[in-house]
């Protein structure tokens, strides 16, 4: 005998067995190809950024230390969100805009998931940096590899657990058309908006659940930076004040850079302003691919250690390279 969820099943994927992405509106055929090949070049930076943080700090033992455990932990998701949209978004543009169902419920899985890691991946960040500047004595004790290894590992598994619940809430309803999706991605609004079924509690729980998720390490975050800020004010030298302030700064723009723009268009959301689709789908995509693609320049650029390893690294090669050159 059927039960009640086999027959919701089975529903859903007789009337929409595929969706379909539309995308960015009024955009000619004929740019397609051209918008592809933007995605596949979006997606090659990033994943090479990505990956070169994972090889590097793996690779140079100076830089394996907690505070580097985060960034590659952040690194890790970053890549898990662009796999996980960019290729779709490329195959739109450069062969179909039809994907199944059942791909399209596990792309908004993952598009969540990583998603949320980030969120608490930047509370992390901003825990490490509040110890190191407020009880510096107590850090090796407080914030060590193990310490980091385990917060990490709780808050990918969290994350795991809030968003296979929504997931699967999500197909506790009948879905009967339409089958469009008004993204280049599936996520969750898209998707829950195809239910032939009120999804006015289902809408509230996730948006609860979606506020916590964004707001409860940003406002954590918030309250660390400015205890820091305040203890950086009470450091008695410009020079101590500007380097104490310098080994934030990079944990700041990627802050910036990943809730700001996510809290205006959460907030406009709210209280009921919406945005035409193809600039809605241009905020969404800046804000969810623009951090994980400029996180590896920030890195590098912004973090004092890996600047200075990196130069090490690059002199030492010249004077090899001289050194070569000389002999031969």
């Amino acid at each position: 005998m059927a039960t009640y969820s086999d027959t919701m099943y089975k529903n859903r994927t007789t009337n929409i067995p595929e969706v379909i992405l539309q995308g960015f509106i009024g955009i000619p055929a004929e740019y397609y190809g051209l918008l592809g090949t933007f995605f596949l070049f979006i997606y090659l930076m990033l994943a090479s950024g990505n990956i070169f943080i994972l090889v590097f700090v793996a690779c140079e033992r100076s830089l394996q230390k907690p505070t580097y455990i985060i960034f590659c932990n952040l690194a890790i998701s970053d890549l898990g969100f662009g796999t996980t949209t960019l290729p779709r978004i490329i195959a739109k543009y450069w062969m179909s805009d039809i994907m199944s169902f059942n791909s399209c419920i596990t792309q908004m899985y993952f598009v969540h998931y990583f998603g949320t890691c980030t969120s608490f991946l930047m509370a992390l960040m901003a825990l490490d940096r509040f110890v190191a500047i407020r009880i510096p004595l107590r850090y090796p004790v407080l914030i060590t590899h193990s310490t980091i290894a385990i917060l990490c590992s709780v808050l990918w598994i969290v994350s795991l657990l809030i968003f296979g619940t929504i997931t699967a809430q999500a197909l506790s309803v009948p879905y009967c058309g339409p089958n469009i999706i008004r993204h280049c991605y599936c996520d969750y609004i898209s998707v829950i908006t195809l239910a032939c079924a009120d999804i006015s509690s289902l809408l509230v729980t996730t948006t609860s659940i979606a506020m916590t998720v964004l707001w409860g390490p940003l406002f954590y975050i918030i309250f660390s930076y400015v205890a820091i800020i305040i203890s950086v004010m009470k450091i008695s030298t410009k020079e101590g004040r500007y380097k104490t302030f310098l080994t934030c700064t990079p944990q700041l723009l990627i802050i910036c850079l990943y809730y700001l723009p996510r809290s205006f268009l959460y907030v406009s959301f709210a209280i009921g302003f919406r945005f035409a689709t193809n600039l809605n789908i241009a905020l969404v995509m800046m804000y969810s691919l623009f951090p994980a693609l400029i996180n590896p320049l920030i890195y590098c650029f912004r973090t004092k250690e890996i600047k200075d390893t990196l130069m090490r690294k690059f002199k030492l090669r010249q004077v090899r390279v001289n050194e070569k050159s000389i002999l031969t």
